[in-house]
């Protein structure tokens, strides 16, 4: 049998990579950033063209590369990071595979621009598909320009794969958070199609953390700042009242590297133990400092998982630190059996004995008491009282009507609406009338024909929503409720710029808006159905599912509109509902179009024949 084994060419083995670490436009965006950040660049400008599918671009004022380096640098397992298996514990750079530019060489367009600050002129290198078409010396400034174009040319089927662009932004934005938000003594600046997005100018962590999420971020931040010999902690986590239902402004950042962790993630959360609501997650922003040697970065592609020496300690410390905190800054409940200082007598009146008020009583003041003095008749002139004996006075000039109301009580007349002949008789309208009966406050549970069907209430409330806001807001006819008082909320620019996008399919289903710009929304008008506090839960809800790519170009945005409507105001599990409302519910889920499944294709109800209980009893 011949020999089946061979060794691949370098373009295929590089593609194999690129499929490791470079996974969507987000990947490309991370790796150059930090490539600039470890160049010792101060400032870092971000240019997008298409969420990334057509252009990124990275300019950075860093050292920059000699014309031997920017040649190099393509190569795969090529870095100036490490020079042996020893350093890899010793790690004080973003990067050190020497994997990320070649894996993007082989899938895109690459053109570099690189310049040293003692030399004269730079050097321009074209690189296609792991192709050198061109290496020239050019005129450019100091430090190093990346630009890729046409990602996944040569890989359509990967291409087909990315999802649109609103999606593919929202995750170019996130890493660009991540990066951001590890280095705040560095400029970052980001353009999407022409458009500034962000400028961010050097600062502190807490100043960085409100320039990416808003002014209002400031005022629900508590600082966490703890010292020890195996970690250093310090940061910021969100008060408790402001927690979300999502796990969005959750940040752990190590040495200056965004991580993953939900074994630290779980630590947090026991430091909020008893200070959220039910299904709302707390907000951090924390940074952790330890001794290189003590973790391990190397194991996963995309570097934002690692590996501690010690996790115990770490989230010990960490749990008691964020505990700490809370408790500091009065967030959590705490025990205190010290006086209050506001209660306590200043220290200038401490020996100064206290006045006594003079207030003069007459004691014998008797108002009831008839007096022939001159005090009893002035205050019998100010307060003119009858005698007790003459109290039947009082009834003098009242008529009593009882017996004459006893009297005309027969000819009252009552109202009534006229009772309309049944078209059934009694014994038919008894015997199709079906029974409802609600299982744990969960579950209503109803008798069919052939055996027993037990609907999901949140589910089936779902589909009836769905289906009623979708058709509101398909033929515009959505009636909507004026607000007494303009109802305003706050959200982060990029929050704002999806909330834009969606205005128009928004103002169909109902809402109007009077203000909609920088950071702030303020909503006069609701759909009919929709109270105050469920605003802010279904724009939660909507930008929840627009960041998890639910809006993918096979769902338009009505339809991803009326799903987050239907999800939020629908009945929740554990809601006890009448006998008239189970019907209803009943009656409504089998007159919609598709009663058997919710918008997200899971079942409403299940039917159990005769037959399937009977089988439960042999």
């Amino acid at each position: 049998m011949s020999d089946v084994i061979q060794l691949l060419p370098d373009h295929v083995a590089n593609q194999i990579a690129a499929g490791e670490v470079v996974q969507r436009p987000a990947s490309v965006v991370k790796e150059l950033m930090e490539n600039a950040i470890d160049a010792e660049a101060k400032t870092i400008k971000l240019i997008l063209k298409d969420a990334g599918k057509t252009l990124i671009q990275v300019i950075d004022d860093g050292n920059g590369m000699s014309p031997t380096d920017a040649r190099l640098s393509f190569e795969r397992h090529a870095t100036s990071k490490i020079r042996s298996a020893d350093d890899l514990f010793q790690l004080h750079t973003k990067g050190f595979r020497g994997e990320a530019l070649a894996s993007i060489a082989a899938i895109a367009h690459v053109e570099l621009k690189t310049k040293q600050a003692n030399d004269e002129v730079g050097t321009a290198l074209v690189i296609e598909g792991s192709a050198v078409s061109s290496q020239e010396v050019v005129v450019t400034p100091k430090g190093t320009s990346v630009s890729v174009k046409n990602l996944f040319f040569n890989i359509p089927a990967r291409r087909n794969f990315l999802k649109s662009n609103t999606v593919e932004l929202r995750h170019i934005i996130d890493e660009f958070h991540r990066v951001a938000m590890a280095h705040p003594d560095l400029s970052f600046s980001m353009y999407n199609n022409g458009s500034e997005t962000f400028n961010l100018p050097m600062s502190n962590y807490r100043q960085r953390i409100v320039n990416i999420f808003g002014s209002k971020t400031n005022e629900k931040l508590v600082p966490v700042a703890e010292e020890t010999e195996v970690v250093n902690i310090s940061g910021f986590v969100g008060k408790p009242e402001f927690a979300k239902k999502t796990r969005g402004e959750q940040y752990f950042f190590v040495n200056h590297r965004f991580i993953k962790s939900p074994y630290l993630n779980h630590a947090i959360a026991a430091a909020f133990d008893g200070l959220l609501k039910q299904g709302t997650h707390p907000s951090y922003f924390l940074y952790l400092e330890v001794d290189p040697q003590t973790i391990d970065i190397n194991i996963h592609p995309t570097k934002t998982e690692i590996k501690f020496d010690d996790e115990h300690t770490i989230y010990a410390l960490l749990r008691s630190a964020v505990k700490h905190s809370l408790g500091q800054f009065n967030i959590a409940p705490i025990l205190d059996f010290e006086q209050d200082e506001n209660l306590q007598t200043p220290y200038h009146l401490k020996n100064k004995p206290a006045n006594t008020p003079n207030i003069e009583v007459d004691r014998d003041y008797n108002p009831f008491r008839q007096d022939s003095g001159l005090k009893a008749k002035h205050q019998r002139e100010r307060f003119t009282k009858q005698p007790a004996q003459q109290w039947e006075s009082l009834y003098v000039g009242l008529e009593s009507k009882s017996s004459k109301s006893l009297d005309n009580f027969s000819e009252v007349h009552f109202e009534s609406d006229n009772e309309a002949a049944s078209i059934f008789d009694d014994s038919q309208e008894t015997q199709n009338k079906q029974a409802t009966y609600q299982l744990h406050n969960k579950y209503i549970v109803s008798p069919i024909k052939s055996g027993m069907l037990v609907i999901d209430q949140h589910r089936a409330h779902q589909r009836i929503l769905y289906e009623e806001y979708l058709k509101n807001i398909t033929i515009k006819d959505a009636v909507t409720q004026q607000l007494l008082f303009p109802l305003t909320m706050h959200y982060s620019k990029q929050e704002i710029g999806m909330i834009s996008e969606l205005r128009e399919d928004l103002e169909a289903a109902g809402f109007i808006f009077d203000t909609l710009e920088d950071e702030t929304v303020a909503v006069s008008g609701v759909p009919v159905g929709v109270s105050e506090s469920e605003v802010s839960i279904i724009l939660e809800a909507l930008l929840r599912d627009v960041e998890n790519d639910v809006p993918d170009t096979h769902f338009s945005a009505v339809d991803l509109l009326a799903k987050s409507i239907a999800k939020s105001l629908a009945i929740k599990t554990g809601q006890t509902l009448l006998k008239d409302e189970q019907e209803h519910l009943v009656n409504k889920l089998f007159a919609c179009k598709e009663p058997n499944i919710t918008p997200s294709n899971k079942p409403t109800f299940i039917t159990m024949s005769v037959d399937e209980l009977d089988k439960k009893f042999i």
